[in-house]
């Protein structure tokens, strides 16, 4: 009897979950099988903890027995460093975009490089004019504003002064 180490769908429409189960190559995904190993929720971010769950004993053991994996569960294996990590394939040459495609994404990607550059200059320019002009206005400002506030705190300490002779003034003439 052919072992598979595989995924058994679980869960509710459109909400993945996946049971990795040893199984019968002969039997259907959702069929038969003779050992639960671990569990795969697909709905968990990757660097979750609970994404991928193995028993990674019972799995030793079933792939000494000669159970094979599926590809996904041998990625998952291969991370759990029980088996050595999978190759990558490359991507099939037939997938790649055709000749045109392939020339308009590269103008594109020109033009995008030509914009970034283009918006990093100007900002370093503008922002150096933006300095000479801001000192000049902001020194004619303090000089309009000091004359302005020197009389109003001026004016203050002459009415005291005023009003104290005054006040002694009819304070004397009551005595005498």
């Amino acid at each position: 009897m052919a072992l598979k180490i595989r995924l058994a769908r679980a869960g509710a429409k459109k909400r993945p979950y996946y049971h990795i189960v040893i199984a019968d190559a002969r039997s259907p995904r959702d069929g038969r099988f003779v050992e639960k190993v671990g569990s795969y929720n697909p709905m968990l971010p990757q660097e979750h903890q609970d994404r991928v769950r193995l028993h990674l004993d019972r799995i030793k053991y079933w792939l000494s027995v000669g159970a094979q994996p599926t590809d996904r569960v041998t990625l998952f294996l291969g991370k759990a460093s029980v088996v050595p990590m999978p190759e990558v394939r490359p991507t099939p040459k037939k997938s790649a975009p055709k000749a045109k495609t392939q020339e308009r994404l590269k103008v594109q990607a020109e033009a995008e490089k030509e914009k970034a550059e283009a918006a990093k200059a100007p900002p370093v320019e503008e922002v150096a004019p933006v300095e000479e002009v801001a000192p000049e206005p902001v020194a004619e400002e303090p000089a309009a504003e000091a004359p302005a506030e020197e009389p109003a705190v001026e004016a203050p300490t002459e009415e005291p002064a005023a009003e104290e002779p005054v006040v002694e003034a009819p304070a004397e003439e009551a005595s005498a």
